[in-house]
């Protein structure tokens, strides 16, 4: 039986209608686009107007604190013993752009870990961008990018007090920014593509307590690798920290070899670029629906 005139009528769009139509869906970005991640990176923004108090203040008194009782206090013992080992500087301007390199390291760490977990199972941010035109590979990038910007805040914060506290001899220490961010993001990368897939958070005891905690002892950040046995070294020529220990060391002093500089960006570029690689396709199978 033929549908009457007016169903037909009426089961036809109007131009008006179809006009109208056509720029909603010519305005709504691809999937992938920079503009979806930056959707993402805003949630975090948003989440962090809230809590950044907090935050800022360790971000502050830690380096300050940790760099005055080293520094400083340490410092004036190894000082008295010579400091033809560190390379003829007082052990305060040894150890800042170390700690600069570390420093970006836990805090890529501390942002890629317990908050990637957290996002899936307990406040469940990750869940909700599940029903939002948000494809996970945006989610991955988009909080990527807001644990670039914590690390950005914590090693600008860090070279100040550098600055502030005579620990630096060469004008090039502020390329030693950029490579401290480098150095973080090479372990928040890798780390938040790993986190994502975990079911409980115990594995992160481990990670700090037989990951970061060896790292920091044993990649030259409180002592030169020489001092470790010859069969060890190797090891900790190997870690991302100690690339990133050099490089901002060698900026800090003004030593450091344009080959050897490039090798330990290039290493730690590498490091990063797999986590990129690697957290667009774990997302993806947590997330995807």
């Amino acid at each position: 039986m033929a549908p009457w005139p007016e169903a037909q009528a009426n089961s036809t769009p109007w131009p008006e209608a179809q006009a109208n139509s056509a720029p909603l869906a010519l305005s709504r970005p691809a999937a992938g686009t920079p503009v979806l991640t930056m959707r993402a990176f805003r949630c975090w923004l948003t989440v962090y107007r809230r809590i950044w108090r907090s935050s800022i203040w360790s971000s502050v008194l830690g380096p300050v604190c940790y760099l005055g009782a080293m520094g400083f206090g340490l410092g004036s013992l190894v000082d008295k013993h010579g400091v033809s080992s560190l390379g003829g500087v007082p052990y305060l301007v040894f150890l800042a752009p170390a700690i600069l390199a570390s420093s970006a390291m836990t805090t890529g760490m501390d942002q890629s870990t317990f908050p990637v977990f957290g996002s899936v199972k307990w406040n469940k941010i990750y869940i909700a961008a599940q029903a939002s035109p948000l494809r996970p590979s945006d989610v991955f990038r988009g909080h990527l990018l807001f644990m670039v910007m914590r690390i950005t805040m914590n090693v600008s914060i860090f070279t100040v007090v550098m600055w502030a506290f005579g620990a630096t001899r060469s004008a090039w220490v502020v390329l030693a920014l950029p490579c401290a961010v480098l150095t973080g993001v090479a372990f928040a990368a890798p780390i938040a593509a790993w986190a994502v897939t975990l079911r409980n958070e115990s594995s992160f005891a481990i990670l700090f307590r037989f990951g970061m905690m060896p790292l920091m002892l044993f990649s030259g950040t409180f002592f030169p690798l020489s001092q470790l046995p010859s069969w060890l070294r190797p090891l900790a020529y190997a870690t991302p920290l100690w690339h990133g220990v050099a490089l901002c060391r060698g900026l800090s002093l003004g030593r450091l070899d344009l080959l050897g500089g490039l090798g330990h960006a290039a290493y730690l570029s590498v490091l990063a670029g797999i986590g990129v690689w690697g957290g667009a396709r774990t997302y993806r199978r947590r997330l995807y629906v």
